[in-house]
């Protein structure tokens, strides 16, 4: 298992650089190259959601995205008192492409309140005016990150969310760059 931990600033621009960085790991961890616009635009969400959070709530405070080329049985070292879970598909471990990004602004709810949708923690259904941005819920971005992702776990917390999605690693045909089934 492979890791690169990025750590950026709460600066719209740094989530470029987080977009550039998980594409690369992404390509080098074997994606196949029709998944990178997606992991592209899932990785571009969920920082400028984690931005957006730390420039209210904690302008100072780093964001962390932890890029996984492969699930095994070592589980990468989160954040105190957040341990990242290894990847499984049908009760075995999976090999997988995954981006862990750690926000460490207060969740605006408990994650109780997040019920509608198990495992995800997104309401896609509020509209309420004070958790509007810009004419929409910040959920949004969380509904466009669990259509583009794999596997996506949402996990809001008192000390921030935590925001784990997935791609599966496949063997590309290094001919065609196409990915190979079977």
């Amino acid at each position: 298992m492979a890791l690169v931990q990025l750590t950026i600033s709460a600066l719209p621009a740094h989530v470029r650089t987080a977009r550039l960085m998980a594409t690369a790991v992404a390509r080098r961890a074997g994606i196949a190259e029709s998944a990178l616009d997606e992991i592209r635009l899932a990785v571009g969400e969920a920082c400028s959601r984690a931005v957006e959070a730390h420039r209210v709530h904690c302008p100072s405070r780093p964001i962390q995205l932890d890029l996984i080329d492969s699930a095994g049985s070592r589980a990468p070292e989160g954040p105190p008192g957040r341990r990242p879970r290894p990847a499984s598909q049908n009760g075995r471990n999976a090999q997988r492409f995954e981006v862990v990004v750690f926000d460490r602004a207060p969740a605006k709810e408990p994650a109780e309140a997040f019920d509608d949708q198990p495992g995800l923690g997104v309401d896609v259904e509020d509209d309420s005016p004070a958790t509007e941005i810009a004419g929409l819920s910040p959920d949004v971005g969380l509904a466009v990150i669990v259509g583009l992702a794999d596997e996506v776990s949402i996990e809001p917390h008192e000390d921030g969310t935590v925001v784990r999605m997935s791609w599966p690693l496949g063997k590309t045909d290094p001919e065609t760059g196409s990915q190979l089934v079977g």
